[in-house]
Formats: structure tokens, sequence, C-alpha cells
């Protein structure tokens, strides 16, 4: 019998009897403690269980005297019983949000959830500090309001590029008698012997097929690529409290978002903060006006829509499908077969070969058809094949399905589709060459445009500059003072500079923590004077914005170049007026200024012409001069809607110092030199201008500022359309523009005739972009309104990368004009060939198997090869091509010419006189001309990769894929002619027999060479028809 356990109390008085008597609880009295905590907790625990069901179901529970029955379900349970899978946010249902936020809503905002500030706690963000940002706090927001991402339609996959490819009228013809050649041939000759001519047909157009398809679906997937890397914008959000870039895509809901002119809104949301904000929603509902949003009456803002003006932040409140811009795109896609202006040319040159090849087609069909009724043909064993009634109906049928596939293999052979697929993959290889080159491509025609361009409009800053600004000079009054020198200043002034320029920004100073170093962010300008100020100045912005009231808000834009803010001083009536901008602009609002020691002195003629002067030393330094200007009024006098624009105190005067980047100067040597003019186009005032554009080598130091080289842009606005024009070509530096000005420069330009490529980074700028012939947008400094307007993005800013996108332009416009000069060259000489074959003896030399073997060379291969060139210094030594150049010059059709009429001698010598001079049989002869035709396309395109040049090889070791296509085109040849005899209708050849072959197209070397020694009179020949244009 086991002993009964003792009762508790009975255990702790037992233990306690044997306890030592210290000062310490005893270990039974802490074991009594934790016991009571822990029945404490648990009642508390079932309590608050209990009344969260009770709640939650309203239903009757169970009850008895001594018991309640409680269903406890863990956390997870419960949140599916409540129709969340997932953690969600109390009060919080995301799809009543949406539509209150795209219906614009307000009341329903308010009633609901109690407007923007209190939807900020709800969502667990802070409108300072943002949301936390750790890993787990953003997959719980992706989880219940899902990721900023649109579903996309498919796009197309392997099949249908082969569907298209099959969709050819000539394939499907050459396909029609492949089958009958089949279907008779099994017939005659049984299934062993029976299927080679119409299988081998047939199977040389699957292999045609699928190389084009394999090619396209792979350029498609570049261009998919290129899309999906446009798509990704940069957009600036607060998280735990600092400023930081994150991709559009990593957007969640509750993140606070900083808006500035130019923005594209990345999300659904709603105003917190800011000023004269106005946003462009013609995106969404093609109204042109624009929106002015504000937290009263109209806080929301839409996913896809543009800031216009003005600044501020947004809490997003939904995200990609949840937004109408979402629903939008998702099934919209991106035109990815777009017709370039080169590819519209090379459709009326293919058109216009491809009705001389159907011609000449025509023409070998009614000859063959003429000498087969009328018994001119022969069989292999020189018996007549057609007998009249004698000869039965299925050789009748054969012969004529045999002559009707060569007729239609000529046709293939004649038509170029590899110019289309030439263009395509130049297109998709330079696309992805510049990419690497900080060059991104948003619309394919640029690439070739490019190529053609007479001249560059760049901006200054961040362009031809580093974007590096500093603050150098410091100027108070007439006197000048060290950068660092506040102790010289009095504290009226130190406290005013603090104010304007803590208040009057777009930029922003953030600490971490008080050992921390200040992190400062905005534009190249405001981060200069604000570090100035913060480390110079001792500048606390967090501070002046908690002294202060801003009262208005007027944001800086090109037109006026200058912002102001109006405020009031916390505890007084007074209101202050602070402006800040280009020098000159705000010293002509003064009439005052204030000297080192804080006394304001009245502004004569003679200081004002003396303030004058100072800004512009500072400009010939290359400095870009900001001033800062106050007034201080009563606020009965001030109850105006605009801020004060006279009678302002001249508050000081700092000059930025952005130095030239590192081989601008080559850069525009470089353009020069290959004939293209660089016209530099700044908001900075003359002086400024003159200096970085004689640093950069834009101008010489020889020409006067008085020219004509310097205008401003006020001036170039009041010519009449006739002196623009007049003096549009003789302008080199344009000071004190607008975007307008801008524009008006770029039309003036195309007028007369350039072809004009323009450099571009604010919203204003996009006019410009848009009309110009090629829109270069600035991929750092650049807002999203203007890369949209572009056709190329400058991932850099520098305009060395603009250098790089010229030189590929070039290349792209060369190497379709080697492949034009390549093809040409086959398609004469095979066109000749087989006419002048067909009439004489009544036979094509060139079966259709061999004939598409030659158009797989000339269409995939060769293009692949050509088209893969890189871009040389010998291109930028040349001038523009114009915009109505034709694309066959005379020193093409030269080339052309010389190595066709050579092919075309050698293989109709092969054909009539190839069996005795090599006292071979006739199956032997065609083999040797097949193959003699082969690989002079072969030692052709080493010609063709330099239309004048004489050493072809240059360069030759950088294209590993050229010389990779040139091994896989012969060592196919090989298999051809030695092992694919039944499919290629070939004999095998000897030793003597293939160096024959390969010594007389080797001639096309030497003959190249030669040909290149006869000098061309001009640079261009026009054909008729005009498809040259």
């Amino acid at each position: 019998m086991s002993p009964r356990p003792r009762k508790p109390l009975q255990t702790a008085m037992h233990e306690h009897k044997h306890e030592p008597e210290t000062g310490s609880p005893s270990k039974s009295h802490k074991r009594r403690w934790r016991l009571a905590f822990t029945a404490i907790s648990f009642t508390m625990a079932l309590r608050l269980r209990c009344k969260n069901v009770l709640d939650q179901n309203k239903a009757t529970l169970l009850r008895t005297l001594s018991y309640v029955a409680i269903d406890v379900q863990p956390a997870e349970d419960a949140n599916k019983a409540a129709g969340n899978e997932h953690p969600s946010f109390p009060g919080i249902d995301p799809k009543a949000l949406c539509d209150i936020v795209r219906s614009k809503k307000n009341e329903s905002l308010v009633s609901q959830y109690g407007g923007a500030r209190k939807l900020v706690k709800t969502l667990e963000t802070d409108v300072k500090s943002g949301i936390i940002g750790t890993d787990a706090d953003l997959i719980r927001r992706t989880t219940v309001f899902g990721a900023n991402e649109y579903q996309k339609p498919p796009p197309k996959g392997f099949l249908t590029f082969v569907f298209d490819a099959f969709k050819d009228t000539v394939i499907i013809i050459l396909l029609a008698c492949a089958v009958l050649s089949l279907g008779f041939g099994i017939k005659q000759h049984g299934w062993k012997d029976g299927w080679f001519d119409g299988g081998s047909i047939i199977f040389a157009v699957f292999l045609v097929v699928v190389v084009s398809a394999v090619s396209n679906f792979n350029q498609s997937r570049e261009f998919q690529k290129l899309s999906a890397k446009s798509s990704d914008i940069s957009v600036e959000t607060v998280r735990d409290g600092r400023r930081r870039p994150i991709s559009i895509f990593d957007i969640v809901v509750g993140d606070v978002v900083c808006l500035k002119i130019g923005d594209q809104i990345p999300a659904d949301g709603l105003f917190l903060e800011g000023h004269s904000l106005k946003v462009d929603e013609s995106s969404m509902t093609g109204e042109s006006d624009h929106v002015e949003i504000n937290a009263a009456a109209n806080p929301f803002l839409l996913s896809g829509t543009k800031v216009a003006d003005g600044f501020g932040t947004m809490l997003v409140t939904s995200v990609g499908m949840n937004t109408a811009w979402g629903e939008m795109m998702s099934s919209v896609s991106r035109d990815l077969d777009e017709k370039t202006p080169l590819q519209a040319r090379l459709e009326k040159l293919t058109s216009f070969i491809g009705k001389v090849g159907l011609s000449v087609a025509a023409l070998v069909l009614v000859v063959l058809m003429i000498r087969y009724f009328t018994g001119h043909t022969t069989d292999e064993k020189g018996l007549r094949e057609f007998n009249g009634r004698k000869t039965k109906f299925d050789d009748i049928m054969n012969a004529v399905i045999g002559i009707v596939a060569a007729a239609v293999t000529i046709v293939v052979v004649a038509i170029p589709e590899g110019l289309p697929l030439a263009v395509t993959l130049t297109l998709a290889y330079s696309m992805k060459r510049m990419m690497k080159d900080n060059a991104m491509v948003r619309k394919l025609s640029a690439c070739e445009t490019m190529g053609s361009a007479t001249t560059i409009c760049t901006d200054k800053t961040g362009t031809l500059t580093l974007n590096e600004m500093k603050v150098t000079e410091v100027w108070l009054g007439k006197e000048t003072i060290r950068a660092d020198g506040v102790p010289e200043m009095s504290l009226t002034i130190v406290y005013l500079l603090q104010e304007s320029i803590g208040l009057n920004t777009a930029g922003s100073v953030c600490k971490a923590s008080p050992e921390s170093a200040p992190e400062i962010s905005g534009s190249p300008t405001e981060k200069a004077i604000l570090s100035w100020a913060v480390y110079s100045l001792g500048l606390d912005i967090d501070e002046v914005k908690a002294q202060c009231d801003i009262i208005r808000v007027e944001a800086f834009n090109s037109e006026k170049k200058r912002s102001g803010v109006l405020v009031r001083r916390n505890h007084e009536k007074a209101l202050q007026t602070h402006w800040k901008g280009a020098a000159e602009m705000v010293l002509a609002m003064c009439s005052n200024y204030y000297d080192k020691d804080g006394i304001i002195r009245a502004m004569n003629d003679e200081e004002r012409r003396c303030i004058d002067t100072i800004i512009q030393n500072m400009a010939a330094k290359s400095l870009r001069c900001i001033a800062f200007a106050h007034k201080k009024h009563e606020e009965e006098t001030a109850e105006v809607q605009k801020l004060e624009e006279s009678g302002l105190t001249f508050l000081g005067l700092v000059g930025l110092k952005d130095p030239c980047r590192p081989g601008v100067r080559i850069a525009v040597d470089t353009c020069t030199a290959a004939g293209v003019r660089i016209k530099m186009i700044t908001g900075d005032n003359v002086h400024t201008a003159r200096a970085i554009a004689l640093d950069c080598g834009i101008l010489n130091p020889d020409e006067d500022v008085e020219s004509e080289v310097i205008v401003e842009g006020v001036q170039f606005r009041n010519f009449s359309p006739e002196e623009r024009r007049e003096k549009v070509e003789r302008i080199r530096v344009m000071a004190r523009s607008s975007p307008f000005d801008k524009l008006l420069m770029v039309e003036c330009l195309k007028q007369k005739g350039h072809v004009v490529a323009v450099t571009g980074d604010g919203t204003n700028d996009a006019p410009a972009l848009k009309e110009a012939d090629i829109g270069l947008s600035m991929g750092i400094q650049g807002t999203e309104v203007a890369k949209e307007s572009s056709d190329i993005v400058i991932l850099d800013d520098n305009f060395t990368s603009v250098v790089t996108v010229l030189r590929w332009g070039r290349c792209v416009y060369n190497n379709i004009q080697k492949f034009i000069q390549f093809q040409l060259t086959v398609n004469v000489a095979a066109l000749v060939i087989n006419f002048v074959a067909s009439v004489s003896s009544g036979k094509v030399p060139l079966t259709a198997v061999q004939l598409l073997w030659v158009n797989l060379i000339m269409d995939t291969m060769a293009a692949l090869a050509l088209a893969t060139e890189q871009p040389t210094n010998e291109l930028m030594e040349k001038p523009p091509v114009g915009r109505k150049e034709p694309l066959i010059t005379r020193i093409m059709w030269r080339n052309v010419i010389a190595h066709a009429l050579f092919q075309v001698t050698v293989l109709l010598t092969l054909q009539f006189k190839g069996r005795s001079i090599f006292g071979v049989d006739e199956k032997v002869k065609n083999t040797l001309i097949f193959n003699t035709f082969v690989l002079c396309q072969v030692f052709n395109e080493f010609n063709a990769r330099k239309l004048e040049k004489k050493n072809i090889f240059e360069g030759i070791h950088k294209n590993k894929l050229f010389l990779a296509i040139i091994g896989v085109t012969v060592l196919l040849q090989v298999l051809m002619v030695e092992f694919l005899k039944k499919f290629a209708s070939t004999e095998r050849l000897d030793w003597g027999q293939w160096c024959a072959s390969i010594g007389i197209a080797a001639l096309s070397w030497p003959i190249g060479w030669l040909v290149k020694c006869i000098p061309v009179s001009g640079n261009k020949v026009r054909l008729q028809g005009d498809f040259c244009k």
C-alpha cells in the first residue's frame, strides 16, 4: 500500500520546521508566492478571454452553479474564425479604405476613420517618423494589404513566335509544294527513298522557322527586362525617422512618402503635410487642369498621377491591384513591337527587293515550264523528261512540283527577311550594352536616331558638372567673410539666415541620435546650403521650425528662379517674409541691405551696382550665386495672398562651386570632331555660364561674351522668328533660360533641318524632351515626368554617357548598312545565277534545300554576326548622317556590284565549264557550285565588317560571336556536303575540290581590297522607288 501524499499545508509546515531562521525568505515562501502569482495571472487571462468571446459571439454559454464552459481558441484559430487568415490592423477594412480614397469620399474618411491624422495612428505609423520598417513589419503590411505590384498580361510565348513565322505566305507555299513532293515521291519510289526531296524541304523550312522564332523570342525577353527596369522608379520615404529612397515596388501601406515637383505618386494615399501641392490627374481622368491638394477639402492622392507644383508628404493607404492605376496597368502592356524609322525604311527596301525577286522567280517558272513541256529538259541519264502521253502522270506532277518549289525557293532567297531581324538584333544588342554604359533606352527608335544627331542641347548642372556643390564664398552686404566665419556676423544676421535657410527649403536634416552626424537630403543646391548652415551657422532645423508657424509657401520654379516663405514667430504678431534664389533676381526686389554688424542700410544705385559687380565676379569664377532677402511687416498690413516682392532687405550672398566632370572636355571635343554641335542651356547667369562653357571646351577663350555665341533666354524669346532662325546656328550658350526658351531653340533647330538631342531633368523640360528628335533625361536628378517624356534615360547624369549613346547610335546605323551590303550581294548573285542557268539549261543549279540553307546563313547567322559589332573610334571621325540621307551609299553599291559580279562570274563558269575543268559528273559539279557559293558568303562576311577601310580584320578578336558564327557556318557546311548527301542533294568532294572551292571563295578578300582603292565621287546614291529614303 503506497503512502498517502501530504497536503500542501502539511508539507509547507513540515518544511518550515527545518528552515533555518535567517533574514531572507524561505524556499517555501517563494514557492507560495509563485503559486499565488500564477493563479492571479491565469484568472485575469481567463476573464479577458471570457469577455472577448462574449463580445464577439454574443452566444448563450452553458452555465451551471459550479463552472462556465468557454471555448478557448488559439490566436491563429481566432483570426480565422473572424475571417482573417493573417494578423490585421484593428478597425481597418482594406477594401473599404481603398474605395473611400479612390472615390474621394471625404465625409466617409472622417466618419469612419477620423481623418488622415487619426488613420496614421490606426495604421501604426507616424507623420514624422513613418513606419518602423523592420522585416516583420513589412511582411505583416504586405500580407494584409498586398504588395505594390500589378499583374501584367502574360508575354508572348515561344509557340506564338513559331506560329507568326509560319504565317509568311512564301513559307506556306513552300510547305505546300514540299508536302505534294513528299506525297508523289512516296507514291513513286516508296517510303524508303521517296521521302527525301519533300522531307528535306520540310525539315529545312522548319529549321529556318525555328531559328527565326528563337531569335525573336530571345529579343522579346530582353525588351521585357528593359521594360521592367524602366518601371522600377525610386521613391523617397520616411522609415524609422530617416528619409531614404526605395523602389516603388517596395512601398507598403502606412509608408510616409515625400513628394516634390515632377514626382509620380507611387500609390493611393492621403495628404499629410506640405505647401502649394498641385497634382496633374490627366493620366487618370483626362482633365488637363491641375488639382489642388489640401488637408481640409481634398486630401486624396491617386497612384500614377504627377506632382505639378509644391511639395509635401502623403500616407499610403492602398497599393498595387487595390489602386485604380494598378487595375488599369494590369490590362495594358508596353508595345514592344514598335516600328522604328529605320525599320520602316527597310520595309520599303525589302518590298522593292521582294518584287524584283518575285519577277525573276515568275520568269524562271515560266521558262522552266516551257522547256519541260516542249521536251527540252533531260533527266540524269540524258533522256527526255517529257514525252507527251507516254509520260506518267506522277512523273509530270513531280517535275511540275519541283519547278514550282525551285521558283518559290528563289523568292525565299530573294526576299530579305533578315533585314528586320538584323535591325531587331542590332537594337537589342545595343540596348543591352548601352544599359551597361549607363543609358537606359525607353524607345527603340532613339537608338538609331541618335546616330543621326547633328546638335546636342545640354544642361549644365549635373550633366557637364559633378553636381557636388559646396559653399566657398559668403558676402554680407559689400564685405566678404569666411564660409565658416560666424564670429564675424552679428547674432541678428545668424538667426535670420538660420530662419531663412531652415524654413525656406525643400530639403531636410535628420539626426538619428544626438551623437550621430546629421543626414542632409534634397537637391544638390539645397544640400550645399543646408550643410553650410548646419556646420557653420549651427542650424537646428527642428528647433527653428518649432519656433515659427508657416503661413504660406511659394515653391521654387524655373521661371522665377526663387522660392519664398511667409511665417509668424511664436508669441509675435508680426509676419516675416523670406526669399531665396538667383542672386540678381533677389537683388532686384531689395531696397535695403544688412551689413555684417546687422545694421540695415539703404541701397542706393551705387551700392546696388557694387553688389551686382560682386555677383558678376563670383559668377566669373564658375560659382552659382544664391542670395537671401527678408522683410518684417505688421500683421495688419500683411493680410495679403502673395508674399511681398518689393522693399525687401538684402540679407546675404553665398557662392556655390560645382566643378566640371572629369572627361567632359574630351567628350565635347569628340562631339565637335564628329560634326555634332554642343549647345549649353542653363539657368545660371551669363558670367557663370561663360566660365563653365570655357572650362568644358564649348567656348574658346578668344570668343567675346558680348558676341552672338552667348545669349540670355529673355533675349532669345524676344527675337522675331526670322531672327531666331538666323542666329540659332551661332548660339552656343543660353543663360538664364526657361524651359520655354529650350523648347523654342529645339523648334528653331529642327526647322533648320537639324536632328536634335536634348537633355533635361525637370518637369518643365518635358515639352522640349518630347519635341526633340531624341530626349535624354537624367536618371539621378531627373523627375519622373521628365523620364516619361524622354527616349533615353542617362543613369549617371554624365555628359560622357551622352557621347556614348551617340557612338552606339552611329554603330547601330553602321551595322545595319554592313548587313544590307552583305545581303544585297547574296541576293544579286543568287538571282542572276538561278535565272541564267534556268534559261540556258532548264535546270536550277541550287536545290530548294540548298537555297534555304543559304537563306539561313544570310538571314539569321549573318545578321547575328554583323549586328553585334561594337562601336569604333572611326565612327566618331565622320560627319553625322542627315535626316534624309539614303541608306545605301555609293560606297556600298561599289562593294555590292564588285563582289556580286565576281561571284556570278565564278559560279556561271562552274555551271557551264565545271564538268570539263574538274572532270566530274553533273551532281559533283552542282555540289561544287553550292559549296563555292556558300564559302563566298563566309569570306564576304569579313569584307562586310568594314565598308571603307581596307583592313577588314581590325578589332576582329573583340567580336568572339562573329568568329563563333563563322566557325559554326563552316562546320555545318562540311556536314551538309560530306554527310547529308540525300538531305542536301550533294556529293562528297575530295581534298582537291575542297581546296579549289576555298581558294576561289578566298579571292573575295584581295578583290575587296582592290575595290576599296577605287575612289567614289560623292557618298550616296538614290534608287528608283525611293525605298532607301
